[in-house]
């Protein structure tokens, strides 16, 4: 809903802080006003010329009329004609060199801002919390980082300057055309209403249009999106031809709306250049008349018809960069709307410094809802000493990764606390707070590079030796010593190019290749085959020796020789103890442990 809407034309507010990203860049600013001024000003210039040697050489000698340049120019008719077209030349080619000047600094000081403000945006996107990625889609988020930001371009770039160059060319042309005649420059002017009044309906159109055509190519983004990402399913499923039916639809209505808008300039244009034809055509039939009675020169009159085409452009010209304005406008208010969002996990003023030594992990009567009172965990205590491993189980539904969200700050909990070496984890910095964490997901997150690109994830003081360690012990080694670049092998996005079971080996070395003090393995061998299972499980008490560890686990195997098993249900801690002493209890757990040996008992079939 956020791209339909439209904005005022103008918010001094918002201009104000657009402008600001241009204050860096003041003298090329400067200097391309400079250059505006200096090309608005040659725009009349050339129908002087143009009266000055129609009065002066090509009317009947009783004829001739006095000119400012009488002293400068030449008797000789051959001569002084020359001498004007040199002026023109002369006036032409500075006017090409200002124009381009003017052009060339507004163009790369757009870009210059423009890369300022994606980088701050950028800066924005990752300082704000997990919460706020939860509430606006990907696709939404993209789009001001690019669509909204060229919006912003095309106002720095062009409209600004343009609309600047419009308004002084016209109050120029004006000018010009009042001193030469009050009565031909009013019969010009009466055209500005009819001329008016079809800029005023242009616009609303064009307005309306580029509306649609914004929130069709934000659909249009969303549906590509969407459905890339999800090709496989497509493709499983056969969903080609119904995809192709609702990409069909979502794209009519981007063409219909742009169907408007060609419409809208299809109208406006010959509208405009009719009237303007008119005002010529009177202007010739009441010149001519000024003419025959000796009250006006035919230097004027020629004068005055390249000041109506000079006149009648910058409204033009206007009408079409409004609607450029009025996105901008709507632009940085979504931009400037994403700047402002402030996050909600902040570093204290004065954060404690993290312990040095073991420290133990504390649950206090933690309580958490993602949304109103709709508690996800609810008075949830425990404490897991240091080199402890720890497994975490229960439903789907039941809050295991809400643990590990929680105790990595990327929320903050709603009441209780959660203590580390007997500290809240909100007296740290969540910089330093997460840095001593190795963290390793159910579904691997691989970014386009090499394989050691991924492990380290920007930390290159890692040495080699430390990514061989990592590699060696997840059982990765033979893997990427197979491949032809070894851990120079460059990986396609979310790691295209190897199976999901080497994606998870490589998160694991990931993990360990900064040695934490702390580990958790969130589902971490729930995508994975029975074969890579066996290897993380063979490396699983080389990871956990000698730091404390958190396994979150479906498949009850994979944990059953951690210290201890806390069993979450419906938000609550139900059960904490081994394996087997939950096995004798007969509670939550044993019932999850019959549920999946009877899984495991219907898969193996019976003999024959």
């Amino acid at each position: 809903m956020e791209e339909e809407v439209i904005g005022k034309a103008y918010d001094a507010r918002l201009m104000r802080r657009l402008l600001g990203y241009m204050r860096p860049y003041k003298r090329p600013v400067a200097i391309s006003l400079a250059c505006l001024l200096v090309h608005s000003f040659f725009q009349i210039i050339g129908p002087l010329l143009t009266k000055m040697a129609v009065d002066r050489y090509l009317v009947p000698a009783g004829q001739r009329r006095a000119t400012p340049l009488d002293g400068l120019l030449s008797h000789d008719p051959w001569i002084g004609l020359t001498q004007l077209s040199l002026i023109y030349l002369l006036i032409i080619a500075v006017s090409l060199a200002v124009q381009f000047t003017q052009i060339y600094l507004m163009q790369r000081t757009g870009q210059h801002a423009m890369l300022d403000l994606r980088r701050q945006l950028m800066e924005r996107l990752q300082k704000l919390d997990i919460a706020y990625y939860d509430r606006n889609p990907v696709g939404r988020l993209v789009t001001r980082v690019t669509t909204d930001v060229d919006v912003l371009n095309d106002l720095f770039s062009s409209g600004l300057v343009t609309i600047l160059a419009d308004l002084l060319t016209l109050t120029l042309v004006i000018t010009a055309m009042f001193y030469l005649s009050p009565g031909l420059t009013l019969l010009i002017v009466a055209a500005g209403p009819p001329v008016a009044l079809a800029a005023v309906l242009f616009r609303r159109a064009a307005s309306q249009s580029y509306r649609r055509t914004r929130v069709a190519i934000a659909k249009i983004n969303a549906y590509l999106q969407e459905r890339i990402n999800g090709i496989g399913v497509v493709h499983l499923f056969n969903r080609q031809a119904r995809s192709a039916e609702e990409f069909e639809r979502i794209n009519r209505e981007h063409m219909d709306a742009f169907k408007d808008a060609i419409f809208a300039y299809g109208w406006f244009y010959p509208v405009v250049e009719f009237i303007g034809m008119l005002t010529m055509a009177a202007l010739l039939t009441y010149g001519g008349f000024r003419i025959r009675e000796g009250e006006l020169t035919l230097g004027i009159l020629v004068a005055f018809f390249q000041y109506g085409m000079r006149f009648f452009r910058p409204i033009q010209d206007l009408s079409e960069k409004y609607n450029i304005l009025q996105s901008a406008t709507a632009a940085a208010e979504r931009i400037f709307g994403l700047l402002d969002e402030k996050p909600r996990i902040t570093a204290p003023a004065s954060p404690a410094p993290f312990p040095e030594g073991p420290a133990a992990i504390e649950f206090d009567s933690v309580w958490f809802a993602y949304k109103d009172d709709d508690w996800v965990l609810k008075d949830v205590s425990f404490t897991i000493l240091p080199g402890e491993t720890i497994a975490v189980v229960g439903h789907t539904g039941a809050g295991k990764t809400t643990l590990i969200s929680l105790l990595l700050r990327f929320y903050d909990v709603r009441q209780g606390s959660i203590r580390i070496g007997g500290s809240d984890i909100r007296q740290f910095d969540p910089t330093d707070l997460r840095r001593h964490f190795g963290i390793v997901l159910q579904d691997p997150y691989l970014f386009t590079g090499s394989i050691q690109d991924n492990i380290r994830l920007g930390r290159e003081e890692l040495a080699e030796e430390h990514l061989v360690t990592a590699a060696e012990q997840v059982n990765l080694l033979d893997f990427i010593h197979s491949l032809p670049e070894g851990f120079a092998y460059r990986l396609h996005e979310r790691g295209g190019g190897i199976s999901t079971g080497q994606k998870q080996l490589i998160s694991f070395a990931r993990a360990l290749a900064r040695s934490p003090r702390y580990l958790i393995l969130d589902e971490a061998t729930s995508s994975v085959d029975t074969e890579t299972e066996q290897r993380v499980r063979e490396a699983l008490a080389r990871m956990v020796e000698g730091r404390t560890s958190v396994i979150i686990a479906h498949r009850l195997s994979t944990i059953q020789r951690a210290d201890r098993i806390f069993v979450m249900h419906k938000g609550r801690l139900r059960e904490t103890g081994t394996h087997q002493e939950l096995l004798a209890q007969r509670g939550v757990y044993w019932k999850l442990y019959q549920l999946q040996y009877k899984d495991q008992e219907a898969a193996v079939p019976e003999p024959r």
